[in-house]
């Protein structure tokens, strides 16, 4: 506590010592419409999105369905796109509960396979990152009655309420066990009941969720008679507490089980039980259940398939298993020297005889055609280039469609390609340069279509897909890109730079209005660097865009770098090189790149270079402050994880491997350990509450820190979760705190 009043007390009178400058620049910005402020940006409405309607595709044809604002509520419209006639399906008086006034708050929604009832999601609840938890009403719509499900339940506490595909009934997890509730009685019956705080049915922990991507854990079968679930099984694994002061004087604890690098992890099944209640029959999968992850599952036909990963993620078995005897026979393997990207959802064709699947085997992600068997695996896509994602199969007209950008891996196109292999054909047009994502409909002839560059706010519009003509624009942010015109406009450029060995990084660069290379400029590197994102990318940034720009508006340049590692879209090579070495080769690349953009680049002023990042952007900022302490002056790090011992399995393991057979890549990742090499400033931020990167690894830090005697602020943000933006006025607090440290300290 001592030194925590310490830090607190010097950080302010930090503040006091730099408050004039500050000053002049809030002066300036006040007398200045064209300049930007943290308050402009964070605390007004000036420049906030128009947000496009939530649009879904009716299974059944090219019918669009979009959740609109009506006057006292919510709507469901209806655009059927080949007669181009538009209906209200549900009006806002259809979702007004009996004896209630005011219509539903329509979080979700759902159709039945039939189209002849509505699941509705509202009044949700946190669970880690997403609301999760909520209550579920039931429409029908030929006699318009609502009906709420649970039972007796507490409110807010159902969990991921699915139809069954027949329409007849519900499932849902509660408290860690499944229920089915008949929709004509609506009498709920239990099909597990074993269910505790250690024990998971139909749902997952808290690795499986973060890290795999996994929240309902439950499929009907298709003939609605039997439900699949996976089951999670954490006892053994250490639990994590994390102390709450929000409820009063006194804290409380929340406990939830954390498998770090090295440690036991949760076991996982998958069952299958009968919908009307019975004994569960669980899967004969193959291998130690605590080593090995169940990454996917679903049903085809009567029977299941599921990918289970080994503990190293390196080995990927794909399985059919027979539901009846619990069998299981694999149908395919994919090995990387590495790691395999979890990134293959089952997509079956041609009467679910064959399924397309991505891989790297090639040393490109491509896409190949599986047979059920697994005996013959034909590729589709061949090319130096990635498919970064499969948007759909048009099975009638033989296209694959995908996400890809061979020219250019800053950017996203959609390309289409025969079934039978050939030459890719360009969809998204040509001259609209930057990153283009596609809602398809399940006959591949219309999309919902969102364009945005780095320097153009996202736009959203309903298009036929073959020309691409627009039916309906939802927005254009017209006002927005207006309100932008009156603003001081800031230089922007990508460029792409050599370092050592030839390696070429893509980088942005945003410079301040009116440039004059002849001065001097401080600078500010914007960085991730870790295999779970890309900062080079040409697409509106939002806030942080606006935020750096106030920067440049300042007279800084602000640069980021993509260094190896990240997942670009630039083969298999670029990505895996970080294997068992992130920390390491990423902050080398990044110091390198800063070295080569100072001797080509003489408007950067060398004595004041400033980083900053968040997550593993904070644990970058730090290996940079740390190893390169010459290079940076000042760094800004929020929510790192300081020691890569201290984080979970699935993540830090993928990349790096076992701690028993990688110690030396875990000691030299991880910077706690060149703390003691610290010249420059340094601030740390943290949010108390964070259950992802713990703030125990802060603490660590700063006792590492303070025994080699390093000076530094920090400020912690009292039960703030990973993304610190919980709390009125928390993400303007932490901007200000940010461009004020900066302004003051480099």
């Amino acid at each position: 506590m001592k030194t925590f009043r310490v830090t607190v007390v010097s950080f302010l009178l930090l503040l006091i010592m730099d408050l004039f400058a500050f000053e002049l620049y809030a002066q300036a910005a006040k007398v200045d419409p064209g300049s930007l402020t943290v308050d402009r940006i964070f605390n007004s409405k000036e420049f906030e999105l128009e947000s496009a309607p939530a649009t879904r595709w009716r299974k059944n044809g090219a019918v669009s369905i979009s959740l609109e604002s009506g006057d006292k509520g919510q709507k469901l419209v209806s655009h059927n796109l080949n007669s181009g006639v538009q209906e209200t399906l549900v009006p806002e008086h259809w979702l007004i509960p009996a004896g209630e006034t005011k219509p539903l708050n329509v979080e979700d929604y759902e159709f039945s396979d039939n189209g002849s009832k509505l699941l509705i999601y509202t009044n949700s609840k946190k669970v880690w990152r997403v609301n999760s938890r909520g209550d579920y009403w039931v429409l029908d719509l030929s006699n318009r009655e609502l009906k709420k499900l649970g039972g007796d339940f507490l409110p807010s506490t159902l969990m991921f309420a699915t139809f069954s595909p027949d329409g007849k009934r519900v499932c849902f997890v509660h408290k860690n066990n499944l229920y089915v509730q008949d929709l004509i009685d609506f009498n709920i019956t239990p099909l597990t009941t074993n269910g505790t705080a250690k024990l998971i049915n139909g749902t997952f922990d808290w690795v499986y969720e973060e890290e795999l991507g996994l929240r309902k854990g439950f499929r009907w079968s298709p003939d609605s008679n039997s439900v699949a679930y996976w089951q999670i099984d954490t006892e053994g694994v250490k639990d994590f507490l994390i102390t709450s002061s929000s409820d009063g004087p006194y804290a409380k604890l929340l406990t939830f089980g954390y498998p770090k690098t090295g440690e036991k992890n949760p076991a996982a099944k998958i069952g299958v039980v009968s919908a009307k209640g019975g004994e569960t029959a669980f899967l004969q999968i193959p291998g130690d259940s605590r080593d090995h992850y169940l990454a996917k599952m679903d049903w085809v036909d009567t029977s299941i398939v599921l990918q289970q990963f080994n503990r190293l993620q390196n080995k990927n078995t794909v399985m059919i298993a027979d539901p009846k005897t619990g069998k299981c026979k694999n149908i395919l393997v994919e090995t990387d020297k590495a790691w395999v990207e979890n990134d293959n959802e089952f997509l079956w064709i041609n009467k679910n005889q064959n399924f397309i699947w991505l891989s790297e085997r090639d040393g490109w992600c491509h896409a190949y055609l599986v047979s059920r068997s697994g005996d013959k695996i034909t590729q589709i896509t061949k090319g130096n280039f990635d498919v970064i994602h499969i948007e759909a199969v048009d099975e009638k007209s033989g296209w694959l469609y995908y996400l890809a950008s061979p020219d250019n891996p800053t950017q996203r196109y959609l390309y289409r390609v025969s079934l039978n292999g050939g030459d890719p054909e360009l969809v998204s047009p040509k001259d609209m340069k930057g990153t283009h994502a596609y809602s398809l409909s399940p006959d591949a002839t219309h999309a919902v279509h969102r364009f945005s560059n780095f320097n153009t706010p996202p736009s959203a519009r309903l298009i036929h897909l073959a020309d691409h003509k627009v039916i309906k624009t939802y927005t254009e942010n017209a006002a927005f890109k207006k309100k932008l015109e009156t603003i001081k406009k800031v230089g922007t450029e990508f460029f792409r730079l050599k370092v050592d060995q030839g390696v070429e990084l893509d980088g942005w660069c945003i410079k301040p209005p009116e440039f004059d290379p002849a001065k001097k400029h401080p600078v500010l590197f914007y960085v991730y660097g870790e295999p779970a994102g890309q900062t080079v990318l040409d697409r509106w940034d939002g806030k942080r865009f606006l935020w750096h720009a106030m920067l440049a508006q300042n007279g800084y340049l602000v640069m980021s770098i993509d260094n190896r590692g990240t997942p670009a879209p630039r083969g298999r090579d670029w990505r895996k090189s970080v294997y068992r070495q992130v920390g390491i080769l990423a902050s080398s690349d990044q110091a390198n790149a800063v070295k080569e953009l100072l001797k080509t680049h003489s408007y950067m002023d060398a004595s004041r270079i400033a980083i900053w990042g968040w997550s593993g952007g904070g644990s970058m900022t730090l290996n940079a402050v740390f190893r390169h302490p010459d290079l940076y002056k000042t760094g800004m790090s929020i929510a790192p994880v300081p020691n890569q011992r201290h984080y979970d399995t699935i993540y830090q393991e993928r990349y790096m491997g076992l701690p028993s057979d990688n110690p030396e890549g875990y000691k030299n990742g991880s910077p706690i350990n060149f703390a003691h090499q610290l010249k420059g400033k340094l601030l740390l931020v943290h949010g108390t509450g964070d259950d992802n990167c713990h703030y125990l690894g802060m603490e660590t830090l700063i006792d590492e820190l303070i025994s080699h005697n390093k000076q530094f602020t920090m400020l912690a943000y009292p039960n703030r979760s990973h993304s610190i933006n919980e709390g009125k006025n928390t993400t303007r607090h932490l901007y200000d705190l940010l461009t004020k440290y900066l302004f003051a300290n480099n």
